[in-house]
């Protein structure tokens, strides 16, 4: 069972009657867990990114280039 399916398993179960406290804690646990991946999806996404102008000029954020090398990806060619 994958961590989305147990946060979905308990969400549809919490719709029919009341969680326990274990139950809410790992609800809890699993969407915390869950919005970590997301976000490093979303930073990793948002990292690789190139914005060109209609001209064919890099206009990419400077933000952009400090995300890359905090990661240690920023590719100077």
């Amino acid at each position: 069972m994958t961590l989305l399916d147990r946060i979905n398993e308990l969400a549809n179960k919490e719709k029919v009657q009341p969680l326990s406290v274990e139950e809410k804690q790992e609800q809890h646990t699993l969407r915390q867990e869950y919005l970590q991946m997301i976000r490093g999806q979303v930073i990793n996404t948002f990292s690789t990114m190139k914005v060109v102008d209609p001209l064919g000029e890099d206009v990419t954020p400077d933000k952009v280039y400090k995300l890359r090398e905090e990661m240690g990806t920023l590719d100077l060619n």
